[in-house]
């Protein structure tokens, strides 16, 4: 075999040598890269060996109270994270009523009288809460719910009990001047008027169903209706 030929496709080179051409492997540059897979040396970047880059101070965590992505100040707490969850003075007992609003009760006479069977249980008419209504009734004694089917005596007036069909919902609680107390200094809206008799003869008020700059609580766009439940549903009830 020629001291030049190239050795053959499978044979081991002499030690020292390089495989390509069989002469001696040639000094490493210092400028050369490490070679594919090896480590680089300590503090140096693998990718062109030189030194590492110092830490970016923007690294480091935000100080107590600032936002991450800014760094600014935190915003304010909202006022649901002080509310308080327990010590309320009052328990909602269940649902009361369900109010339903129309321009002409007949129609809706007709649905839950003639068509569900509902019975009707009373009548209401104030013109001070404008409307005129037909009491039914769901269920019996302590457990029983109206429906009250409203239609305003004065479509151009307020309230509007017609605007909304389904008007409002009643709750009974076992003790409203306290429960009004109560939320009002949590920050509750309520709709004017106050504690009065309702169409059943019992105390009621409404909770607003939007809030203000001064009531930041409210029914979150229901009209919700508290009623003072008598004795024998806070006995069944409570």
């Amino acid at each position: 075999m020629s001291p030049h030929a190239t050795p053959l496709r499978g044979s081991l080179p002499p030690e020292g040598a390089d495989p390509a051409w069989g002469g001696p492997a040639p000094e490493s540059s210092p400028h050369a890269s490490p070679l594919r897979g090896s480590l680089p040396p300590e503090g140096a970047v693998p990718a062109w060996g030189g030194p590492a880059p110092e830490l970016s101070p923007h690294a480091t965590l935000p100080p107590e109270g600032a936002v991450p992505a800014w760094g600014g100040p935190a915003p304010e707490p909202s006022p649901h994270a002080s509310l308080p969850t327990e010590g309320r003075p009052f328990k909602v007992l269940g649902v009361q009523q369900i109010a339903i609003g129309a321009p002409d009760k007949q129609r809706l006479h007709t649905l839950w009288v003639q068509l569900l069977g509902l019975p009707v249980t009373g009548h209401f008419r104030s013109e001070r809460e404008n409307v005129e209504e037909d009491i039914c009734t769901i269920g019996h004694g302590a457990h029983a719910v109206e429906v009250d089917l409203m239609q305003p005596i004065d479509a151009q007036a307020k309230p509007a009990v017609h605007s909304t069909p389904l008007n409002h919902i009643g709750l009974w609680v076992d003790d409203l001047p306290r429960a009004v107390e109560w939320l009002t200094a949590q920050g509750v809206r309520f709709a004017p008027g106050g504690i009065r008799k309702g169409a059943a003869g019992f105390d009621i008020c409404f909770m607003h169903p939007k809030a203000s700059a001064e009531f930041p609580f409210s029914g979150e766009g229901v009209l919700i209706e508290l009623v003072q439940a008598p004795p024998e549903v806070i006995a069944a009830l409570a």
